[in-house]
């Protein structure tokens, strides 16, 4: 086992896309408290990494067996054997136990709400086997983490981080449908379940578009509702028309996942929640 397997095992790199959300929700628990506390940051990180490295590895170890037979998989680490099923288990294990015991050692509320948090992320790995709503409980779990951070922070709920999690939910939501059009045949063949699968190319990407209008239509009112001023509309304005584009391409392309989807989706997420960021630290 090499330290590269593992970080292609949980995908690292979508991890520190999907950190400024998260960012954004713990700058908006300071701004609400006044106050910054280092450790606090730190463990929110930790809580962000452990969760999603235990929500990833979790995934590769269910799916194992059809990865296997999946000439686009065929290659990951557990079915290539570069990872044994044993040390994935291990790694599930010991990172979910981090992730408890950051939120636990975040806030009460955190700890509390920690094992439900993990339930989402793991469950959506299962999902497939039973719906097709499985796009839905995957942006679920990340969407919690903007909200979890701010409440990390500040104790309390806020709407419009109810909000920013909801953006969330329907942005990974709609971008995941898009990711499953590659596996559309296999996904029929195999008895799983995906949008693509069931609808096809061309209804799933009508599909995942108006997913994502719902996505802008959350994050606009986001910042509306924290009077955001020129850095949130900059970002919602750009981060809408990066959206956009991608669409369009993908209509060009005849509804063809292609990698440049994933990480233009990824860049965009950097561009908004950074531009968000700045946003909360001028109010």
């Amino acid at each position: 086992m090499q330290l590269r397997d593992w970080f292609r095992l949980v995908r690292f790199s979508h991890t520190v896309f999907a950190l400024p959300f998260a960012a954004v929700g713990y700058g908006l628990g300071v701004r609400t408290i006044g106050d910054f506390a280092p450790l606090t940051l730190l463990l929110v990180l930790l809580c962000m990494v452990t969760n999603r490295n235990a929500a990833m590895a979790f995934n590769r170890l269910v799916d194992a067996r059809y990865d296997a037979l999946n000439p686009r998989t065929a290659e990951r680490e557990i079915p290539r054997r570069a990872i044994s099923r044993r040390a994935a288990t291990l790694f599930v294990v010991v990172n979910s136990l981090l992730f408890i015991g950051c939120a636990y050692a975040l806030q009460p509320i955190t700890g509390y709400l920690a094992p439900v948090a993990l339930a989402v992320v793991l469950i959506y790995s299962l999902t497939k086997r039973f719906t097709w709503l499985c796009h839905y409980v995957l942006g679920c779990g990340l969407g919690l983490a903007p909200v979890g951070a701010y409440l990390a922070v500040s104790d309390v709920f806020s709407l419009a981080t109810l909000f920013l999690g909801l953006g969330v939910l329907f942005w990974v939501a709609g971008f995941d449908v898009v990711y499953a059009l590659q596996d559309e045949a296999f996904d029929r063949a195999h008895r799983l379940f995906s949008l693509p699968s069931r609808f096809g190319a061309r209804r799933a990407a009508h599909i995942a578009l108006l997913t994502h209008l719902v996505a802008v239509g959350c994050f606009g009112i986001v910042v509306v509702l924290l009077s955001l001023g020129g850095w949130g509309y900059l970002a919602w304005g750009l981060f809408t028309l990066i959206l956009a584009g991608q669409h369009v391409q993908l209509y060009r392309s005849r509804y063809a996942f292609t990698p440049r989807f994933m990480l233009v989706n990824g860049c965009n997420s950097l561009l908004f929640g950074g531009l968000l960021c700045l946003g909360v630290l001028a109010l």
